[in-house]
């Protein structure tokens, strides 16, 4: 009799621990889908200005085309932004706080971002926006296989430097001699020089490589074009972030200038030749949502623009005495007025 109370009570005890298992397993599963998912984490380091409109803009695009994604801020994303006003130094120290914080993605804007990126790291996913020469650069092995941590959004092929020359000629025939400016530390102007160069003996002008660190030797090098001068500003975070005094500095010497970008123009540059920006930051967006969800920037291809836009501004040119050629006007997707 005792026995089988002592079995019995065995017994129930036993359906009771289990039952109390199943509970606290229950409990448990419960408590964990309550939990709030861990939030993903993007540093975002931009080459030019907290204050530059147009950079501002691009990374409204970005986090606009995030959230159409699935991607929020405050719900399930964190952002760091990170402004390195066009110094590289500057952009190396930012660079080692964002990896400091253990980003899942880094978006980089601009060449010199994404060389001091490299510097730190070989982990970290990397897109970009608004570079050129990836390639050249060591950032990637391919444009079809980038092979590393790193793809993105190229801005310009070096040919384009031939296309600058021609159009410049084009609007300014009279130009004889051009200075190619740009900061060799954020930029790869010699890349672009070489481009200019090879198709400068076929329409008659003379380059001139003019590397600028500081507004004293902006004004300098445009000062220094002479009688029959032009300008080329070759694309860098430092020719951006000081664009009012590329701009202002032309239309002070008379000088024509073409432009990497349309906000030059709009700004007061004579011409531009170039892709909108904006989309660039659109196609980051898809990369670092793939990202995001597991797909490795090695198996992103780097994507290249196809679509240039000439945007020309005839207020200046009729300053600068300049008549636009109608064949040109015809070709502009803007005329500014």
């Amino acid at each position: 009799m005792y026995k089988g109370l002592l079995l019995s009570g065995t017994y129930m005890q036993r359906r009771e621990f289990i039952a109390g298992l199943g509970s606290a397993a229950a409990w448990t599963t419960l408590a964990r889908a309550q939990q709030p998912e861990r939030k993903k984490r993007i540093g975002v380091l931009q080459s030019n200005a907290e204050t530059d409109p147009e950079g501002r803009s691009n990374l409204t695009t970005f986090v606009k085309n995030l959230d159409g994604l699935g991607w929020t801020v405050g719900r399930n994303l964190i952002i760091d932004y990170r402004w390195a006003n066009g110094d590289v130094d500057r952009a190396r120290s930012l660079a080692k706080e964002l990896l400091s914080a253990t980003p899942d993605v880094i978006l980089a804007t601009g060449t010199a971002a994404v060389a001091v990126l490299r510097e730190q790291t070989h982990t970290v996913p990397v897109v970009f926006a608004r570079v050129t020469g990836p390639i050249e650069l060591g950032f990637v092995a391919s444009f079809a296989r980038p092979g590393g941590n790193v793809t993105g959004f190229t801005n310009f092929d070096y040919s384009i430097g031939g296309k600058w020359l021609q159009t410049l000629k084009e609007i300014a025939p009279d130009t004889r001699r051009v200075v190619v400016i740009g900061n060799p530390d954020s930029s790869t102007l010699d890349g672009y020089f070489r481009s200019i160069a090879a198709d400068s003996l076929s329409l008659a002008v003379e380059p001139v490589r003019a590397a600028v660190r500081n507004l004293e030797e902006i004004t300098r090098a445009i000062s220094g074009s002479g009688e029959g001068g032009g300008l080329i500003v070759v694309p860098d975070a430092f020719t951006l972030s000081n664009r009012a005094v590329l701009v202002a500095q032309a239309m002070q010497q008379l000088v024509p200038a073409i432009y990497p970008f349309r906000f030059f123009a709009a700004e007061g540059g004579l011409v531009s030749y170039g892709i909108n920006t904006n989309e660039q930051y659109v196609g980051a967006a898809r990369y670092v949502d793939r990202v995001l969800k597991g797909e490795k920037p090695a198996n992103l291809p780097v994507q290249q623009p196809t679509k240039f836009e000439l945007v020309i501004n005839l207020k200046t040119a009729k300053a600068l005495g300049l008549t636009v050629p109608p064949s040109l006007l015809a070709r502009a997707d803007e005329v500014i007025e």
